[in-house]
């Protein structure tokens, strides 16, 4: 895929990226079109803005690629090492942390108002 094109400015040959639009990267990417859009009004993915609209070149989508890579844990056994964090995962309970909630707004308010005659 030739992802540049030439054009011609007052007799000078200039190469200039293919843009792509986010429903062409959704594509590539096998994702949907408002992914792609959301992780650029984030900030997450690298990506240009022309004209109010989001696009993205060739070295975009692969650095998009690079970005969301994930690698197995170092070591060179990893099927021992995928066992012992199974075990870990299931070994002991974590601790329960009991959510305790607060009097609402309205309720302190009131309270304040009828010390307060």
């Amino acid at each position: 895929m030739n992802s540049h094109s030439r054009h011609s400015v007052t007799g000078v040959t200039v190469t200039l990226p293919h843009l792509f639009r986010p429903a062409e990267i959704a594509e590539a990417l096998g994702c949907s079109e408002w992914w792609v859009k959301e992780q650029a009004r984030r900030r997450r993915i690298p990506f240009t803005r022309v004209g109010g609209a989001y696009r993205f070149t060739a070295e975009h989508l692969a650095e998009i690629v690079a970005i969301f890579e994930e690698r197995p844990a170092g070591g060179s056994h990893g099927a021992d090492q995928d066992e012992s964090a199974r075990t870990q995962r299931s070994g002991e309970p974590s601790p329960v942390i009991r959510l305790q909630a607060h009097t609402p707004r309205r309720s302190r308010q009131s309270q304040r108002s009828a010390v307060g005659q």
